[in-house]
């Protein structure tokens, strides 16, 4: 492999098992919490946008949710094999003593929710996956905060760009709903 020179070097000939480019950036502790306590919120997500199509008839909501399961999808696949890069496996579900942390839905909320249609189906998942979202934004800016690895900073950075964009998206759609 050739390694260009700085302005005005030659190039040279890089040396066998040499790494050129980019160090791999270091794994911290920070990294890993962040993949593991995402991948069961996104699932949580995709669990309550999963419910929407049979209980709205509000093609904005409906729209909401197509766009929350397509980012989240391919997240969740994405930390599900960094995580085994490590040699570690993705939590299989979430700890339901924690429901409340990070804006997770208790099992009673998403029981209630399950149980909602039309309007009422409509405010309860804003009211819910807003907080939710609120939850992951504060999850991304910790892993920010703290994190190494690039692909996970770069993911933090994605969930807490694009969440605090559909967190104002929900909340003009709840204000807009009938009282």
């Amino acid at each position: 492999m050739i390694v260009p020179g700085r302005p005005g070097e030659p190039a040279r000939t890089a040396r066998p098992g040499e790494r050129v480019g980019r160090t791999p950036s270091e794994v911290v502790a920070a990294d890993v919490r962040f993949a593991e306590n995402m991948i069961p919120h996104h699932r949580q997500a995709l669990e309550m946008t999963a419910l929407v199509e049979e209980r709205t008839t509000t093609e904005s909501i409906r729209a909401l949710a197509r766009q929350i399961t397509a980012a989240q999808t391919p997240e969740i696949k994405a930390m599900t094999a960094w995580l085994a890069g490590l040699g570690r496996q993705a939590p299989a579900g979430h700890d339901h003593a924690q429901e409340s942390a990070y804006g997770m839905a208790t099992q009673e909320q998403l029981n209630a929710l399950r149980a909602a249609r039309g309007g009422a189906f409509d405010r309860m998942f804003l009211q819910l996956m807003t907080r939710h979202h609120e939850g992951a934004v504060k999850m991304a800016g910790e892993q920010l905060a703290d994190g190494r690895d690039q692909r996970m900073r770069m993911m933090a950075r994605d969930v807490y760009s694009g969440q605090s964009i559909e967190i104002a998206r929900m909340r003009r759609l709840l204000e807009s709903l009938p009282a």
